[in-house]
């Protein structure tokens, strides 16, 4: 088995009901789900780290940096990327552009963990069985699918990933 990081960037699958603004939002405190998920599942040999926190529609040059600058100076060349959803295939199709060597799988939901009936635990548990498995490459698992980077796409008619 090979050892496998957690690469955290916000997204979905990361955000709770705002009382405030009656919208969906990061915790203010900055903590993530991804640790209960994967105990949850009792899944507890990844290492998990936080890059960000942020909605995937705002991603810039910059945040897809800090996502590659994490990803090649991790020590583990199997890694899975927890990613919102609305740009998962541009990041995915960046990495695949400046890193060889690594299996990297991107992975999100279409609903947060927090509000329950998510799909977030299923593709996470998805991506870090596919990690362990796939070649080398940049690849994205959502709804039970793999997808290499080219070809990860969000159908947004249809709320899911299509090849």
């Amino acid at each position: 088995m090979s050892e496998l990081r957690i690469l955290i960037t916000g997204g979905t699958i990361d955000k709770v009901h705002d009382p405030r603004s009656e919208g969906l939002a990061f915790s203010p405190d900055g903590a993530t789900h991804i640790p209960e998920m994967l105990q949850i599942g009792r899944c507890h040999f990844p290492v998990t780290e936080v890059v960000m926190l942020k909605d995937s529609l705002y991603f810039d040059d910059a945040d897809r940096e800090a996502i590659l600058h994490a990803a090649t100076t991790a020590p583990e060349k199997t890694l899975v990327v927890t990613h919102g959803t609305g740009t998962m295939g541009d990041t995915a199709r960046f990495l695949a552009e400046h890193i060889t060597g690594k299996t990297i799988v991107l992975t999100g939901a279409m609903r947060p963990f927090s509000l329950y009936a998510s799909d977030g635990e299923f593709n996470l548990g998805g991506a870090v069985v596919a990690a362990q498995l796939l070649e080398k490459g940049v690849w994205g698992v959502m709804n039970g699918r793999v997808f290499p980077a080219h070809s990860l796409n969000k159908n947004t008619d249809q709320g899911r990933f299509d090849a």
